[in-house]
């Protein structure tokens, strides 16, 4: 029996040229499988789901043959949501936040941005951690001090010396040096910026909370700082390993 042959579908997994996309698609996101219009995934023009959807783009299949991103397939739903309807999410908004970033979904990027955990979280918090001088820095060498004392070990103290001001770094001069002789001390600050000290400690027991580090924080009390008067400045860091 004569007739042309069937075209044969690319191999799974890698990428085939230009496709014809039929007007209802099955997504594997991470794992995780949706339908939808392609009109919804090229709704936005520019984005990067537009692109991936365009009729000239290469595209990467399963071995069902439903297109496969390789992405966090949880957050992908509420990004269909808004393409569909303009819906915003109300769980995960951080995770969200940043597949929408990804896919360059602007619309829903600028949207989530007004979200009081964005806000806070972009505009406020981290701008202020900007201004603290060498702070990703310091936040590194504290694990690396907390793990070099956590052999045979069930905690780790690490000193901290948090100054906010120029005045604050000069009024506490003396009592550092005596304390770097026999312990080294992660120093912060100072710095320009409304956030206080405590402020600041927050954020550091915050950012080692997120890497997974169960931390906590106290004043690092002593004679010679209370008769010099700067205890307000000197923090011990307690690290718990088990």
């Amino acid at each position: 029996m004569s007739g042309a042959a069937a075209p044969r579908s690319p191999r799974p997994g890698l990428p085939a040229g230009p496709p014809t996309i039929a007007p209802v698609v099955v997504l594997n996101v991470g794992g995780m499988f949706y339908t939808t219009h392609v009109s919804t995934l090229r709704k936005l023009p520019g984005s990067k789901l537009a692109e991936m959807f365009s009729s000239s783009a290469k595209v990467c299949t399963d071995a069902e043959g439903r297109f496969f991103i390789d992405r966090p397939g949880t957050y992908f739903g509420p990004i269909l949501d808004f393409l569909r309807s303009g819906q915003l999410p109300a769980q995960h908004v951080p995770e969200v936040y940043r597949e929408a970033q990804f896919y360059e979904i602007k619309p829903l990027v600028k949207l989530l941005e007004e979200t009081p955990q964005i806000f806070g979280e972009q505009v406020a918090r981290k701008q202020f951690l900007l201004r603290v001088p060498g702070y990703s820095e310091n936040l590194e060498l504290m694990v690396r001090l907390a793990r070099a004392e956590a052999v045979a070990a069930r905690r780790s103290a690490v000193f901290v010396c948090a100054m906010r001001s120029e005045e604050d770094a000069a009024h506490c001069a003396d009592s550092l040096r005596a304390l770097e002789a026999d312990k080294t001390v992660v120093k912060f600050g100072p710095w320009k910026a409304a956030p206080d000290i405590g402020d600041l400690l927050d954020c550091v027991q915050m950012d080692l909370k997120a890497q997974g580090y169960q931390v906590s924080y106290e004043q690092r009390y002593s004679e010679k700082a209370f008769r010099a008067k700067v205890a307000n400045y000197f923090y011990t860091f307690l690290f718990t390993w088990w």
